[in-house]
């Protein structure tokens, strides 16, 4: 009969004499949950569930579980009234934790006292895309040529959006704002269905994250006119910035964070942190950050709560300036 010893039997042997990690995982009876209050499919799921892979390596037994809804709210809202025993934590986002806080007249929690801070992950550029078919029917093939049909052309064009508070949705309605122009907001559940309505003709543009339109722009199924941050895309490089097309001062990132229940342990909050650090800045996640246009961004818990206090006051500027609101 062959013995087979697992990592986590070898730890637990001898953790110190053998060299295994620092911090011992999990109790395999209780595995961590982490939230992705999106549905599945769409980057912030992808990003959790290859980050969880990663981190298993020294945290154990980690489950990912969608619970979408309300641009984000409900998965939020959920993990803040869960023990804060670590078991439970919660990928938050630019919607959940900085632009919802000024759009929404009411939520369930708050960003900052409702949560322990864990790690920031990474922070992606957005895209303006239509599709070919789009382009050749209208000659848009710049931001300015957008602008012009758009104004020629009032409640025209329909732009998809991944949910109310969402960086697409933001970036659309600045778009609205700075030009005058009159395009109509189009909500899904999630990034994926958002940029399925695109590739459809049910919608004509979308900012889009990077990393959910990578794809389909190498593939020539979507047409890249800009990107929403002061500085251009390494993996778009003549891809101009929104700035430099024409529309000055906008500057919009999608950026995604775990966070925990408020009132952690600090140790418990520690062991997370460096679990995720080393797992965000492993070789499989750097390379996949890569084709995702993403910046890995993982840090400590003090810098992400820092971090998220900083964008809460610059998107409500945003969302006032944007004109924005959903209730």
């Amino acid at each position: 009969m062959t013995i087979k010893f697992t990592r986590r039997s070898v730890c637990a042997l001898g953790a110190a004499a053998l060299g295994c990690a620092a911090f011992p995982p999990f109790a395999a009876e209780d595995p961590i949950r982490i939230i992705v209050p999106y549905p599945p499919g769409g980057p912030l799921d992808v990003t959790a569930r290859a980050v969880a892979e990663e981190a298993r390596h020294d945290l154990g037994n980690i489950i990912v579980e969608n619970k979408p809804g309300a641009g984000g709210n409900i998965g939020v809202d959920y993990v803040a009234k869960q023990a804060p025993d670590g078991k439970t934590i919660v990928m938050g986002a630019l919607a959940t934790h900085a632009v919802n806080p000024n759009l929404f007249s009411k939520l369930p929690y708050d960003p900052i006292k409702d949560f322990t801070p864990i790690t920031l992950i990474a922070q992606t550029p957005n895209v303006l895309v239509i599709t070919p078919e789009f382009s050749q029917k209208t000659g848009i093939k710049s931001v300015k040529d957008l602008i012009e049909y758009a104004k020629k052309n009032p409640d025209a064009i329909n732009y998809a959006s991944g949910g109310n508070g969402s960086a697409g949705h933001m970036s659309g309605e600045l778009l609205k704002n700075a030009t005058g122009i009159k395009i109509v907001h189009i909500p899904f559940k999630g990034a994926a269905a958002a940029q399925m309505s695109v590739l459809s003709g049910d919608t004509q543009m979308i900012f889009d994250n990077l990393a959910s339109a990578s794809a389909n722009i190498k593939a020539g199924k979507l047409i890249p006119l800009a990107v929403t941050t002061t500085f251009r895309a390494p993996s778009l490089p003549n891809v101009p910035t929104m700035a430099e097309a024409g529309v000055p001062g906008f500057d919009i990132s999608t950026w995604y964070a775990f966070f925990g229940p408020a009132k952690m342990d600090p140790k418990v909050v520690e062991k997370l942190n460096q679990a995720f650090v080393k797992a965000i800045k492993s070789k499989p996640m750097a390379e996949r950050f890569d084709k995702m246009g993403a910046v890995e961004k993982a840090g400590t818990p003090a810098q992400l709560n820092d971090f998220v206090k900083a964008e809460l006051v610059k998107y409500k500027e945003i969302v006032k300036t944007s004109g924005a609101k959903v209730d």
